[in-house]
């Protein structure tokens, strides 16, 4: 069914480098809980975007690549749908790979001079995380740190002298995938988390657009 006066315009965007022998109905048996939640009858109904602008959900059947740019308007509900489908796509899936999720607060407007209108919006934002196995989906975690941290410490610092810093992070991470490996809970690995906080004082996250 159609989704309209829903609180949120929820955004999917990023890539997975499938295994070579995915096949598209194997690929839509595992995005199905997006576009069950879209009221779709098929991947292939369920693939485009709310907005045309965005490429939607494509699977490039020459580089075995799962792309999404692709919105639908929905709840806090729609976190079950991802957790859903990331476990499918985790058996899918050649190698780790980082899905960003936006939540866009639809009763927030910042140019909007109503008074009755939100002052913050409740914008939220994940980061979430598939692979073939944990040491995938650490190492892609691992490497997003990496280059978050090296970005704003270059600011100050040359990039020679942040060996260190990076060498840490590297520890921190073997201890958790030691962690993993040495606890029950390994087929568990949290697949990622998200802060929100794009709506509140900094302003909002802008949108993929292509």
């Amino acid at each position: 069914m159609s989704r309209y006066n829903t609180p949120f315009e929820i955004h999917v965007h990023g890539e997975v480098s499938l295994r070579p022998d995915v096949t598209f109905a194997q690929l839509q048996d595992a995005l199905a809980p997006m576009w069950k939640y879209a009221g779709a009858r098929s991947l292939a109904d369920g693939a485009a975007s709310a907005y045309e602008e965005e490429p939607g959900i494509k699977f490039d059947t020459q580089e075995h690549l799962l792309q999404l740019c692709w919105t639908v308007r929905g709840d806090e509900d729609f976190r079950e749908a991802l957790d859903e489908m990331g476990m499918s796509l985790n058996e899918l899936a050649a190698q780790g790979a980082a899905i960003e999720v936006t939540f866009y607060d639809t009763d927030f407007d910042e140019e909007d001079e109503d008074e009755e209108a939100p002052e913050e919006s409740r914008d939220d934002f994940i980061m979430f995380f598939v692979g073939p196995n944990p040491a995938a989906i650490l190492q892609v975690q691992r490497d997003l740190l990496v280059q978050d941290v090296v970005s704003t410490m270059e600011r100050h610092f040359d990039g020679a002298e942040l060996v260190g810093v990076v060498a840490e992070i590297d520890k921190l991470f073997a201890q958790r995938f030691d962690a993993l490996v040495n606890s029950l809970d390994i087929g568990k690995l949290p697949r990622g988390g998200g802060h929100s906080g794009f709506g509140h004082g900094g302003g909002r996250k802008p949108r993929h657009l292509h």
